[in-house]
């Protein structure tokens, strides 16, 4: 509730809306008919999972909301530890490059494909259009003979 001719403006905590989005998300699909039960029901499984798991997923949507806003979050470099000490950066970008490759490729195959099929499918549609407008006419031609 907003105060007329206030200065105070509330601050959504961090991570709250991507949980209530989550439990919107979830209401929409279940079409529940009591809403506060469900969502306690699915407030109480969340903490399940954050409990059984560790994944808390109002802290990982507030790291991508601070990396969409702000790009702070991501910032970190990756420790010296995880890079091998005779590989260079240049040398792994080159290794990566093929696989990427070859995924675009196969998006681009996919694609065509998906396209020839549309258009295949299309066409074939069309003749059946064809045919029965085809077979409407004759009808009309042997009910005027008659």
């Amino acid at each position: 509730m907003s105060i007329p001719f206030s200065n105070t403006h509330y601050r959504i905590p961090q991570g709250f809306g991507n949980l209530l989005e989550g439990l919107t998300r979830e209401i929409l699909r279940e079409q529940p008919d009591n809403i506060p039960a469900f969502a306690a029901a699915y407030f109480e499984n969340l903490l399940e999972k954050r409990e059984k798991t560790n994944f808390d997923p109002a802290e990982w949507g507030t790291k991508i909301e601070d990396r969409f806003y702000n790009n702070h979050a991501f910032k970190e470099q990756e420790p010296p530890e995880k890079c091998e000490p005779g590989k260079e950066k240049s040398q792994t970008s080159v290794e990566d490059t093929p696989a990427l490759e070859s995924s675009k490729d196969k998006n681009m195959e996919e694609n065509a494909a998906l396209k020839i099929q549309a258009a295949f499918r299309g066409h074939l549609a069309r003749e059946e259009v064809r045919k029965m407008k085809s077979s409407e006419i004759q009808e009309n031609e042997t009910e005027e003979n008659e």
